[in-house]
Formats: structure tokens, sequence, C-alpha cells
């Protein structure tokens, strides 16, 4: 098993689990959204001076909205993580206000619906139609973390199969991208803090039937992925779905497409929440922001 030595990253570890028991993802979906979304509630942080937020419906969908003061053109979709069941505008509003403040693009955050309630391809059209209700000038990009990495692949994906504007780039933050989970990492990090393989197989098969071999909801299974845009694609070492992002990063490069992997050591599943306990967790967020920024 990959090991977490850094004291940094040991503090997040240890306060994440005393907010979220370990055994929230093998309780009933209700019961999860109340622990993660206290969870989340413990790291969350004052937005950025300068940055407004508005909760807005575009498309149909809720959504909300982060413009700076003295903005840039562009805008960036964001598709919040939590395995589709859980998360929404509250659990990754910090993170989108910091995207938006350090970027200065407009941030859309996506409210899709979520499981097992509804199932694919209920989050994927929400994020879809946000998509084509976007507005303004400059660059339209994508970016999410975990879920919503998969919701980012799998917008491009349908983009492209549709023939309508394709993001100009896209960001997946240790994304889940519909392997067999027979990858090295599955193995190597089984019991790897905050996210562990059984886990994943207590959230397997609720999004969308585990032996689905449609793309667009386990982007792996994508057989061309010519056409698509440049993306970054940021792994944490310490989760078992580290590999996931290394097999995608690798089929858009076979495909001739433009694609930066950043695998971060010592980092675990969800350490956008550690950007302000841990210097590798806020190195890796002001990578992003980076990249969303050129």
């Amino acid at each position: 098993m990959s090991r977490v030595t850094d004291p940094e990253v040991l503090a997040f570890i240890r306060r994440t689990e005393e907010s979220y028991p370990g055994d929230s993802n093998q309780a009933s979906a209700a019961e999860n959204r109340r622990n993660y979304d206290a969870m989340c509630a413990v790291f969350h942080r004052p937005h950025p001076a300068g940055v407004t937020a508005a909760d807005r419906t575009l498309g149909g969908v809720p959504c909300r909205i982060y413009e700076r003061s003295d903005p840039v053109a562009g805008t960036v979709l964001f598709s919040h993580g939590g395995g589709f069941v859980v998360g929404g505008l509250d659990s990754h509003d910090d993170v989108c206000a910091e995207i938006c403040a350090a970027t200065g693009r407009r941030v859309v955050s996506v409210d899709y619906r979520l499981a097992p309630e509804h199932v694919h391809p209920a989050a994927l059209d929400d994020v879809t139609a946000v998509w084509r209700a976007l507005d303004g000038e400059g660059p339209r990009l994508a970016c999410g973390d975990s879920a919503g990495g998969n919701l980012t692949a799998a917008l491009c994906l349908r983009m492209r199969r549709l023939g309508s504007r394709m993001p100009d780039g896209a960001v997946l933050i240790y994304p889940g991208l519909g392997s067999d989970m027979t990858a090295p990492s599955f193995d190597l990090n089984a019991e790897a803090p905050l996210l562990r393989r059984e886990d994943l197989m207590a959230y397997k098969g609720v999004h969308a039937p585990a032996d689905s071999t449609d793309p667009e909801a386990r982007p792996l299974l994508a057989r061309d992925l010519t056409g698509l845009p440049p993306m970054l694609i940021v792994t944490a070492d310490v989760d078992p779905l580290r590999d996931e992002g290394t097999m995608w990063n690798d089929a858009l490069r076979d495909a001739g497409i433009t694609s930066t992997l950043r695998n971060d050591a010592q980092l675990v599943h969800g350490h956008l929440r550690a950007r302000h306990m841990s210097k590798r967790a806020a190195d890796s967020f002001a990578a992003v922001c980076d990249w969303l920024a050129r």
C-alpha cells in the first residue's frame, strides 16, 4: 500500500475522518449526504474578496454563478464530485469561488440530479443543458473532481457525438472514469485513507449499471478520443482511482490530443478540501487554476 507520511496531509485525513464517519458510503443516500455536507462545512472557507455568487437556473438546472469584480473573459463549467450520490452547490462552493478569484473567469457550478433517485444519463443531461445555455465571450472550459471528472469527460464525448460546441479545454481532478477496477492502484491503494476500494464498490452500479457499455457513463470504454479538447488530468498518488486518470491521459495522447498528467505524491482522494492545510494540495490546486487561466 502507498503510504502517507506528510504531516499536513495526515492532519487533513484526521480532520476529515472526525467529521465524516468511515461507513458513510455504506449508509443510506440521505444519511451519507448529511454526513458529507457536514464534513464539507468543516472545511468551507469564506469567498475571496471581489468574488460574488448568485444562484440561477440555466437550461432548467439550478446553478451557482461566481464572478470577479474585475473579470477575465471566459467561463468554467464546474461539476462537483461525490460518487454521483452526494455533494451539491454548497459542498464545492469555496472551491468554485477560489477558481473564480484565481482565474478571473466566471465559474458556473451545476447542481445536477443525484443517484440513486436519478440514474444515468440524468446527471450528464443536466450538465449538458447548462453547457448549452452558457453565453458570453472568451473560452469555455469544463472542470470537475471525482464523479465530476467523469461528467467532464462525458460532456466532451457527448458534444463530439452531437457535433455541438466542445469545451476549449477540460480539467479532470482525481476522476472516476469507469474502468473494470483491475489496474494496479486498486490493489495498491485498496485501503487508502478517505477512499477505499470497498467504498468504490458501494457506489458501483448506483449511477449506471456496473456492466454498462455506454462511454458517456464509463468514458474509459470510448474507443476513439480523436477531436477531444486539450486536458489536464490531476491524480492523487494514494488513491485507488489513480490509474484511471493515467489510463485516460494515455488514451488521449494515443489519439493525438494534448494532455498533461499531474500525479501528486502523498495526496489522497478529496484533496481539494486540503488546499488550505497542505502545501502539496495548495500546489495542486494552484496548478489547476493556472491551467484554467491559461
